[in-house]
């Protein structure tokens, strides 16, 4: 299929009206609706924007390629718009954007309508092309540069000047994006025509919509040198065990392309590991950083909070001391779910965390290293009367430091002989990996143990206005990202104090979590009109995941509408947390929503309180949402 069945004159803009990122979008999505392509353009424009959160699509050198497959999309297009005097896009240079090409895919494309989407983006690589593009007189003018650049295909390929010093090298790449229409091809493109340049050799694979293509063999990768892979996803990686592996985001083969094939060349790159046994820090590099490792603790421990908490909650049902043998409220059943829920589940909770955040940094080697240095923080103490050490805060620490700990031991032992290399993983790395951590960690804890419990000493002993103060910036944190680091750090400091039997902060972050998808929902109640058709079927679903305690419900309308629904869902959250903590309510469960209303420390009383704060939150979300909305009616 050639590019211009789907890009044509209907579905291009030569000289867009808009000033920035989000008119732009609007406006040629708006054209690619007036040429019948698609069947709900609020729909896709929230797909499309769904996009631009994962990274922008401003790709530099003055272009954009905003893409989305969604079923709102009626047949597969191109829309393309041009502003000669260019406006900000977000663009990974920094730099204006002039040229927009929108790449609408239906969920059900052939493969003959992702090939030419995802033979556009490579076009885009040619100066000539977006030169002739951008100076172009008329939409014919447009589709005519398209039809020349189509025509260079059928020309026989040039074959690349190998040059002397690199002419045994063998590099392979592979690139993939997340949609897998452009960033994929484009990279691949750039990689190709880069290395044709050197005179390097190169073969790369590309994981696209409509799958892999140009599939590297066994054999390939045997013989090869250096890898390259440039994925912002998943790709198959145990292939290339034993091999130098560049790992990058797929941006970074667009735009640092020589410099990624030099280091290739010279081997410049870690050992790959599939079983976590050799150095792969670059890769560690690319995971994420100090967020990525955190969130794949926490990931990790929360089954073991949430269940934990909840059947320690249950056991409640008979009596706060029903657990006690020594009670006359005693009840055998509630005292064996405490123990399991509290003697048990709770008890791994820190060792599981520390583990996760271990074996994230360092692989498979850091999760026993990680897991016995959370367990010291938490029996370790050398304080008198700090049964739990120091608990959340000493977990983080321990799992930090045996995931880097284990990264040394990892360096030190690579230069072993091949004939030790299966002693690594299965000797060398825990018994090293494990001593160190664990020698560190009972140094550190009993100063740690001081500090935690003093921290819980001074946030408990808070009082009156201090305490609704921290309750409101709690509950913001909790609406500013939807279930982003903000939310997550507000939620483990929660989890945190739980541990320490203090029970209002995760009172207060659930409740707070709760607010911004219920306060949409109930916008899309109040103000119909200022919301699409789609919005308002939306809406009743957001009511369920708020009262889930699902605060990521809100996510498609913060998407569409950031300026207006981000403010009003904080405001409301704000509300409810400092309502939260003046009434001074207590939950022992980290999880549920209001199927663990119930379970609120107090009584009915308590229970009412509890509500009463999570509707008045959601009432100012919803009430934010109509008023910043006023003048915003729609009509579908």
């Amino acid at each position: 299929m050639n590019i211009v069945e789907l890009l044509t004159a209907k579905t291009i803009l030569l000289d867009v009206e808009a000033t920035n990122k989000q008119d732009v979008l609007e406006e040629l999505i708006n054209q690619l609706d007036k040429a019948g392509k698609l069947n709900d353009s609020q729909s896709f424009m929230q797909d499309i924007l769904a996009r631009e959160m994962q990274s922008t699509t401003g790709i530099g050198d003055g272009i954009a390629i905003p893409h989305a497959k969604s079923a709102a999309v009626k047949s597969p297009a191109i829309a393309f718009g041009r502003s000669k005097e260019g406006l900000d896009y977000e663009s990974l240079d920094g730099q204006p954007a002039h040229l927009f090409f929108m790449i609408a895919a239906t969920d059900g494309a052939n493969d003959a309508h992702l090939e030419a989407l995802s033979r556009l983006a490579t076009f885009l690589m040619d100066e000539k092309f977006r030169n002739a593009v951008l100076h172009a007189e008329s939409k014919e003018a447009v589709i005519q540069a398209v039809n020349d650049k189509e025509a260079e295909l059928t020309k026989p390929e040039e074959q690349p000047v190998v040059k002397e010093e690199t002419a045994s090298t063998k590099i392979l790449a592979v690139t993939a994006c997340p949609t897998g229409i452009a960033h994929t091809f484009m990279a691949a493109e750039k990689l190709n025509e880069t290395a044709k340049e050197m005179g390097v050799s190169i073969k790369v694979e590309t994981n696209g919509s409509s799958g892999v293509k140009n599939r590297l063999t066994a054999e390939e990768i045997a013989e090869a040198d250096a890898i390259i892979v440039a994925a912002d996803t998943k790709v198959e990686m145990a292939r290339f065990h034993g091999k130098p592996v560049i790992q990058i985001p797929v941006g970074k083969a667009i735009y640092e392309t020589e410099d990624m094939l030099n280091r290739a060349i010279q081997k410049d790159a870690p050992i790959y590991s599939h079983d976590g046994s050799g150095e792969d820090a670059e890769k560690n590099e690319s995971r994420g950083g100090f967020y990525k490792h955190l969130m794949n603790g926490v990931s990790n421990m929360l089954p073991f909070v949430v269940g934990g908490g909840i059947l320690i909650a249950l056991s409640f049902f008979w009596g706060i001391e029903a657990s006690d043998p020594t009670s006359p409220d005693y009840n055998a059943f509630a005292a064996m779910l405490n123990a399991i829920g509290g003697g048990n589940a709770f008890f791994l909770m820190v060792p599981v965390l520390a583990g996760f955040i271990a074996s994230s940094i360092a692989d498979r080697p850091g999760f026993a290293p990680g897991m016995v240095g959370g367990l010291i923080a938490i029996t370790v103490t050398g304080v008198e009367g700090a049964d739990g050490g120091s608990g959340f805060l000493g977990g983080l620490i321990a799992g930090f430091l045996a995931g880097y700990i284990t990264l040394f031991v990892k360096m030190v032992f690579s230069k072993l002989p091949n004939s030790l290399e299966g002693l690594k993983p299965v000797l060398f790395f825990p018994v090293f990996g494990i001593a160190l951590t664990g020698i560190a960690m009972m140094l550190i804890n009993p100063p740690l143990t001081k500090i935690y419990t003093g921290m819980t000493a001074f946030l408990e002993g808070l009082s009156g206005t201090n305490v609704v103060l921290v309750g409101i910036v709690l509950g913001g944190m909790m609406a500013i990202d939807m279930g982003g680091p903000v939310n997550k750090a507000a939620y483990t400091f929660g989890i945190a104090m739980l541990e320490a039997q203090n029970f209002t902060f995760i009172a207060t972050v659930m409740a707070a979590g709760m607010v911004p998808p219920l306060g949409v929902a109930l916008a899309t109640t109040i103000f119909k009109k200022r919301f699409t058709k789609q919005e308002r079927e939306a809406g009743k679903t957001a009511y369920a995941l708020g009262a889930c305690f699902i605060t990521e419900g809100v996510i498609p309308f913060a998407a569409a509408d950031p300026a207006r629904i981000i403010p009003a869902s904080v405001a409301g959250a704000a509300v409810t947390g400092g309502l939260t903590m003046l009434f001074d309510i207590g939950l022992r469960a980290p999880h549920g929503g209001i199927f663990v209303m119930g379970l609120v420390d107090g009584g009915v009383g308590s229970v009412l309180l509890y509500a009463l704060a999570i509707i008045a939150g959601t009432i100012v979300t919803a009430l934010l949402i109509g008023l910043l909305k006023r003048g915003q009616a729609v009509h579908s």
